[in-house]
């Protein structure tokens, strides 16, 4: 059922029973300051498309925008992030509430409905929405971009654990349908199981790869029962599930679009190319920030496992919606590193790559592009930083909708944090200066107070000098 845009009733008046929020809090605080700045009636405005004209009010966008930002900026859960707000005056200001509350404005499960409603265009506003603090970063020409891979809240995946798992199932929808299996395998199992801990030891190796072939063929034989014995009324609501899984226990280990995880599609195992870490499993992400500002503009999330080069053109496209809407335009020149070879120019944008060395080039060219390189390299700590503090380290959303939510959500807790150090090294810079001034007045006071009787002795020497 579609509902109607919510919005905030203007409550000008005191309560009695009730204390403003402005009483209560620092008015100089870094976050009141941030509220003040963030432009609330744009991203009502950009979002108000995705509500209907009628039917129930629905939570205000600023509070679901705000509380959003909150919880990827703090790295919070759905349900986390609302227990603190109650605790956290600042963020219910934030948020758009002018007295103190003492419960949540909403379930968590509004979050979901509220990510699903607005989608991947929604939160691309959310993010021009943070770009918009940053004043002239929308215009720069120079534009830095890498990729980098958002894995999915999945263990790693094996096929002994899959085929664990598929047996699980067959289990449940058996004892759902009162099904009488053949054989259940359940002591089966739990020894196999046994027989596979530690199945990478040179002695256990040969009973371990014969218990996960065995675990398969278990599973294929479970599936193939419950196709024979359910009825078509049942057929039709678990048949999907059954032809996943007999699609699951097909593959090969140089099968290809490879169904790691049962619950989750869209994952895809990505090498990284480290000792500690050979793969991982999830969704490519293409990540651009300003050279100079470095302020994020873009945030891609792609299917399977493209060359970095085909992302460049669709990143681009993005890039171009997000500054267009706080007021830029299309990037001139892209810094990229060596994974991107084969793109030298997408349409009116330049993309400079790393060279061996031009031999026409001067001494002086060279160590400039050497320097712009270099300055390039800076934004893997920005992907580090993105992953560890605004929740791209596991992706807890589902779907490919999920990737790209959660993606640009954690490019827009980055640009609310660099606006935050901006206000707070302002601030402080203000107290600096304040002190060093009083500082000057109090030393000069001291030495005044530290000197007057010498001071007086030699004015009452003058002036009996000055009667003679």
């Amino acid at each position: 059922m579609q509902k109607m845009l919510g919005k905030f009733l203007p409550q000008d008046q005191h309560d009695l029973f009730r204390m403003r929020l402005d009483q209560m809090v620092n008015m100089s605080h870094e976050l009141i300051i941030l509220a003040k700045e963030v432009d609330w009636n744009w991203i009502e405005s950009e979002l108000k498309d995705s509500y209907s004209e009628e039917g129930r009010p629905s939570i205000p966008i600023r509070t679901m925008v705000g509380m959003l930002l909150l919880k990827q900026l703090h790295n919070q859960s759905d349900e986390s992030v609302l227990a603190r707000w109650v605790e956290n005056p600042y963020w219910q200001y934030f948020t758009g509430e002018q007295y103190f509350q003492h419960k949540p404005p909403f379930d968590p499960t509004d979050f979901v409905y509220f990510r699903k409603r607005v989608g991947e265009a929604g939160m691309e506003k959310v993010l021009s929405l943070t770009v918009r603090l940053h004043f002239g970063s929308e215009s720069e020409e120079e534009v830095q971009v890498d990729t980098t891979v958002q894995e999915k809240n999945i263990t790693f995946p094996t096929d002994s654990k899959l085929a664990f798992k598929i047996i699980k199932y067959c289990w449940s929808y058996a004892k759902a349908e009162r099904v009488d299996l053949r054989q259940s395998y359940r002591f089966v199992v739990k020894g196999l199981r046994m027989k596979l801990h530690n199945g990478t030891h040179p002695r256990r190796q040969k009973a371990a790869r014969k218990a996960s072939r065995k675990l398969k063929t278990i599973a294929g034989r479970l599936v193939r029962e419950l196709l024979r014995k359910l009825d078509s009324e049942a057929l039709a609501y678990y048949g999907q599930s059954l032809n996943l899984f007999e699609s699951v226990l097909a593959q090969k280990k140089s099968s290809k679009n490879k169904r790691y995880s049962l619950h989750e599609p869209a994952v895809w195992c990505i090498a990284k190319g480290k000792p500690h870490k050979k793969y991982e499993f999830g969704c490519k992400v293409s990540v651009a920030r300003n050279a100079k500002s470095g302020v994020i503009v873009g945030m891609k999330s792609f299917t399977g496992n493209p060359y970095d080069g085909d992302t460049l053109e669709t990143s681009l496209d993005q890039i171009e919606r997000i500054r267009r809407d706080a007021g830029g335009d299309r990037p001139k020149t892209v810094v990229a590193d060596r994974g991107y070879r084969g793109r030298k120019e997408i349409g009116q944008t330049k993309i400079l790559i790393p060279t061996s060395g031009n031999k026409s080039q001067s001494s002086y060219d060279k160590q400039k592009q050497r320097k712009r390189f270099r300055n390039r390299a800076g934004i893997e700590p920005i992907i580090g930083h993105l992953k560890e503090d605004h929740r791209m380290r596991r992706n807890f959303l589902a779907g490919e909708r999920g990737d790209a939510v959660n993606c640009l959500l954690a490019g827009a807790a980055f640009n609310l944090k660099m606006r935050l150090n901006q206000i707070r090294s302002s601030f402080w810079a203000f107290l600096r200066d304040m002190w060093a001034s009083l500082s000057f007045e109090m030393a000069a006071f001291g030495f005044l107070l530290a000197n007057w009787n010498q001071m007086r002795s030699k004015s009452q020497l003058l002036h009996s000098l000055d009667y003679e």
